[in-house]
């Protein structure tokens, strides 16, 4: 999927709230980062449920796609379900839950077991493509979408410091579509259910998790010194001062 960063709900205070994992405000002593304005971890956690139900389902069942099928139905409709009465946006959760079932529907009209990671495998392909034109026309995804949540529009643009750091801080998302790619394809090639189960979730919200926080620290140290951050864009700001790995 052309991912974000997986999931999206709420407001930016809902986001913050829910990254930071704790029942209270984000702490106003600790900077804001990726995570807090984007979320997404919890998200990306709920997407592993279905595949893990498919392979346990798959497996007790004999190895019967039908069996995994139920199970992945079954799991993606209460997780569905729990995260409408958590205050999700819907279409996110629908559109969540369709893709479970489209995944369901490959699988049974193929009859092959690792036919319900080929979404997966496909949408991380697309993703990849869609990151790298993004960079390349100088519309980085990640300045897209942290504008949108920012409601800046395109006023992100106008700042070539914010532009310089977002393109930057988008190589970094390029690379984990990159790098999930080519761990699922061969093990999709070679039917390796259980394999693709793990990397399922290994390459799910740990990964979220360390790209937001790498891309964070790329964006960072990308902007010169004194600049106010993401949320007030510097029209015509001439880069200058700290660059990347310095």
């Amino acid at each position: 999927m052309t991912s974000t960063p997986e999931r999206e709900p709420g407001t930016a205070a809902a986001r913050a709230t829910a990254a930071h994992d704790g029942p209270g405000p984000v702490p106003a002593d600790r900077p804001e980062s990726l995570a807090d304005l984007l979320g997404g971890r919890r998200g990306a956690v709920d997407a592993t449920l279905p595949p893990v139900a498919f392979a346990v389902g798959w497996l007790v069942t004999g190895q019967s796609v039908w069996g995994g099928v139920i199970a992945a139905l079954a799991t993606g409709a209460g997780v569905a379900g729990w995260r409408l009465r958590r205050g999700d946006r819907p279409r996110s959760v629908l559109v969540g839950l369709l893709a479970v079932c489209v995944a369901a529907l490959v699988v049974l009209r193929t009859g092959r077991a690792e036919d319900f990671f080929l979404l997966q495998l496909l949408a991380n392909a697309a993703s990849t493509l869609a990151w790298v034109v993004s960079v390349v026309v100088r519309w980085p995804l990640l300045g897209v979408v942290v504008g949108a949540v920012l409601g800046q529009r395109a006023r992100w643009r106008r700042d070539p410091a914010l532009l310089r750091a977002y393109t930057r801080g988008s190589w970094v998302w390029v690379a984990t579509y990159v790098l999930r790619v080519a761990v699922f394809l061969p093990l999709y090639l070679s039917g390796q259910v259980l394999a693709l189960t793990v990397a399922r979730v290994a390459l799910s919200w740990p990964l979220v998790a360390a790209v937001l926080a790498v891309s964070w620290v790329v964006v960072r140290r990308s902007l010169p010194d004194g600049h106010p951050g993401l949320r007030h864009p510097l029209p015509g700001l001439a880069p200058q001062g700290r660059e990347t790995g310095k």
